[in-house]
């Protein structure tokens, strides 16, 4: 009888562990499951999509077809700048001798007129591609007739003297184009006015070296400031030179 009860008291405590291991792995089970459905449903879906607008190279390609008149202008500025300074010093050198130095007579003849149309050329297409800048806008009347733009304004002393360096830049335009037409014209038929046209160059360079001094956007400082005073000073040496041994002779 005893070995009976202890069987049976064996079997059930054997099927009451049973029960009770299978009950804590169903709810293991059924805990880890709703933890990761919960955890599923808790979390943030991060989803990688496109950045919204356009593009860097769509931003860029976007700001310079915006710009491009800046562009040409600025650097049409720096192709008329450079190439006014080789005009004068080169024409100069005529009269000195200096020029024969480095080129043949008819070389530095064919080299400095090709300079000066360069010079020309460059000139108008700077001041044609400010009729496209939609930044600082320019009409065409404002690109002929002085002091018509109120592109910044000059004050000296209390007095206002409108856009001045742009004025300077306008007259230096009609001072260079009678200059390149006189010679066109007048050069083997009137020699005498030519070279009485051809002085406007100095006045020339006086203007347009005010002109980028103040206007240029390269040239408000740094090297390229420093060079163009350089340049400056280079061409009121060489004319300084140039009209005492004009009185000397």
């Amino acid at each position: 009888m005893h070995k009976i009860l202890l069987t049976v008291g064996l079997v059930s405590l054997f099927l009451l562990a049973g029960y009770s291991t299978g009950t804590r792995v169903a709810a293991a089970t059924s805990s880890g499951t709703n933890h990761a459905a919960l955890s599923a449903k808790d979390s943030p879906n991060i989803i990688v999509s496109p950045a919204q607008g356009p593009t860097v190279t769509k931003q860029l390609e976007s700001r310079a077809k915006a710009s491009w008149p800046w562009y040409i202008t600025r650097a049409a500025g720096f192709v008329a700048a450079f190439s006014l300074v080789l005009l004068m010093l080169s024409g100069i050198g005529f009269i000195t001798g200096a020029s024969f130095r480095f080129l043949e007579p008819l070389t530095a003849w064919a080299t400095h007129k090709a300079i000066a149309y360069v010079f020309g050329i460059s000139s108008v297409i700077h001041v044609v591609a400010l009729l496209f800048d939609k930044y600082v806008p320019f009409t065409i009347a404002q690109v002929l007739v002085p002091f018509l733009s109120h592109y910044r304004q000059v004050t000296i002393d209390g007095h206002n003297l409108g856009s001045l360096y742009v004025a300077l830049g306008v007259f230096a335009l009609y001072l260079v184009l009678a200059i390149i037409l006189t010679s066109i014209i007048w050069i083997d038929k009137k020699p005498h006015t030519w070279k009485l046209f051809h002085f406007l160059a100095y006045l020339t360079m006086i203007f347009v070296f005010f002109h980028a001094l103040y206007l240029g956007t390269d040239l408000t400082h740094g090297l390229f400031r420093i060079l163009w005073i350089v340049f400056g000073v280079a061409v009121a040496v060489a004319i300084i030179y140039r009209l005492r041994r004009r009185s000397r002779a």
